[in-house]
């Protein structure tokens, strides 16, 4: 049997504890009717007895304390609630047991913000995650190391995995439950749970606010400007002379601060201008995209579906 440890941080997000143990349990329910012993040998770890969560409103009972499990198979972190900054630190007693669970051979599977806690560990340092598109600016910022695949559901890397943001995590833990079992077991359990067993983007679901929690007030005043002026004609010579700043430096300087070039930012402002009229106006797909500022119907397509992950159309189908 595979031994599972789920973790329950404190400020742990209650469901992410229960829905990986419902899914473990479940698929142990699917071996049992069809006549073999259970896979997953499925326990809660955390650092006491009970962990109470939500202000109180949730008690957890955790059927292990972190320092009576000697040996596990895979580790599953939640995600977290609240301040991230508090979060770390209160569960800063998880990390050095994780790090040597996975050296002796154990793997790790972070759920939507519980990527704070993994890269807390230093397991991810060079390496990349997913974790919820609503954080990604903050993650960046605390961990440069780290490359974000913030368009991602799942990633997996040298045995450790981590999902997108709030429900993607199910889609993790079927892909789980496919590499430790069978591709017949992650359908059976993907039909049980109702759950689309192909979804790998969360492009479609994210919301672009850009990063400007940077204090550089110049850089701040021009992603204002573009966010203003979005749908008329922005070159990186406009914009340089406009304030006042050479071209390779300002470049330079907004690339460091916004993780986007210049011509990426003005494209996902638009982009995310371009979705908020596909979603709630009544406007052709070809009037929304010269109201954002492109005449080119081809190119239009192709960024938009870069950023968004649908086409301008099918977007517009599925949220309008």
């Amino acid at each position: 049997m595979k031994k599972v440890s789920i973790l329950v941080p404190e400020t742990a997000v209650a469901s992410a504890v229960v829905d990986p143990r419902y899914m473990f349990t479940a698929v142990n329910g699917f071996f049992r009717n069809a006549g073999h012993r259970p896979f997953f040998d499925v326990q809660t770890v955390g650092l006491t007895k009970e962990v109470r969560l939500n202000d109180g409103l949730v008690s957890i009972h955790v059927d292990r304390v972190l320092t009576d499990v000697e040996k596990t198979d895979l580790i599953v972190i939640p995600a977290i609630s609240g301040d991230i900054s508090e979060a770390i630190r209160r569960n800063e007693d998880f990390y050095p047991w994780i790090v040597a669970q996975y050296q002796r051979g154990a793997e790790v599977a972070s759920l939507c913000i519980g990527a704070f806690l993994l890269a807390s560990t230093g397991l991810l340092d060079g390496k990349s995650c997913s974790t919820h598109w609503l954080f990604a600016n903050e993650f960046r910022a605390r961990f440069p190391g780290i490359q974000l695949a913030d368009d991602r559901v799942i990633t997996h890397q040298k045995g450790l995995y981590s999902s997108g943001g709030a429900s993607t995590y199910w889609n993790l833990l079927l892909y789980l439950v496919e590499k430790y079992t069978s591709r017949e077991m992650a359908i059976i359990a993907s039909k049980f749970f109702l759950l689309d067993i192909e979804k790998n983007s969360q492009l479609p679901f994210s919301v672009f606010k850009g990063q400007k929690d940077h204090g550089d007030d110049l850089i701040l005043a021009i992603q204002e400007y573009i966010e203003q002026n979005y749908a008329n004609r922005l070159t990186v010579d406009m914009l340089a002379d406009k304030f006042g700043i050479g071209r390779r430096t300002f470049e330079r300087r907004f690339k460091k601060v916004t993780a986007n070039t210049l011509v990426e930012y003005i494209q996902r402002v638009r982009i995310e201008a371009a979705k908020k009229q596909l979603e709630t106006g009544r406007k052709t797909v070809a009037e929304v995209m010269y109201d954002v500022g492109y005449v080119d119907p081809k190119a239009f397509r192709d960024v938009f579906k870069r950023i968004a992950g649908l086409s301008p159309v099918d977007y517009a189908n599925r949220y309008n």
